[in-house]
């Protein structure tokens, strides 16, 4: 059996008719934004933020439990080296270059000896490292020059009498319908 050619000739149509619609389907693409069709990237944040100001506070001679409080809990306390606390923070945001800080407290005994790490931000650099550039289009300039201005209606003096307050209704309806 083979089709018939009427057949053949509709679905080559109607194939063609798919392509085209599909080809004019695409031109509206333009106006998307690159984000539009992205997946979902979670926020990933991981370790403790130790801030410039908490830094400053660290002073050589300052007790572990000292040090406990004012940086929290270490990330990394290992048991081979007692005597190191490791400090690291990471931040992933989508739209928003990753952010990584480390900070090492090194210990004599039970007395702070030294600290190493990278320079950290403080807390509102920080912050503003968390959002996100906007694009700002054109902005409209709000100053009204004279002419313009007087292309309104001027507004009538205020009078010195004063209008009369409104008045309340006296009756109000029923909250709750009549039973009958």
């Amino acid at each position: 059996m083979t089709a018939s050619p009427t057949f053949r000739s509709s679905t080559r149509l109607l194939a063609a008719g798919l392509v085209l619609f599909s080809l004019v389907g695409c031109s509206g693409l333009a106006d998307v934004n690159r984000d539009t069709f992205r997946p979902y990237v979670p926020e990933v944040v991981q370790g403790n933020f130790i801030s410039k100001e908490q830094r400053q506070v660290l002073r050589l001679g300052m007790a572990r439990v000292q040090v406990r409080e004012v940086l929290g809990t270490p990330l990394v306390a290992s048991l081979f080296h007692a005597d190191r606390w490791d400090y690291a923070f990471s931040i992933q945001r989508q739209g928003v270059a990753p952010q990584n800080f480390r900070l090492t407290v090194h210990f004599k005994g039970d007395v702070l000896d030294r600290v190493e790490g990278d320079e950290l931000p403080s807390e509102s650099e920080f912050a503003g490292r968390l959002i996100r550039p906007r694009a700002t289009g054109k902005l409209p300039i709000l100053q009204a020059s004279e002419e313009d201005l007087k292309k309104f209606p001027a507004t009538p003096a205020a009078s010195s009498v004063n209008p009369p307050a409104p008045t309340a209704p006296r009756t109000y309806p029923p909250l709750e319908p009549v039973s009958r």
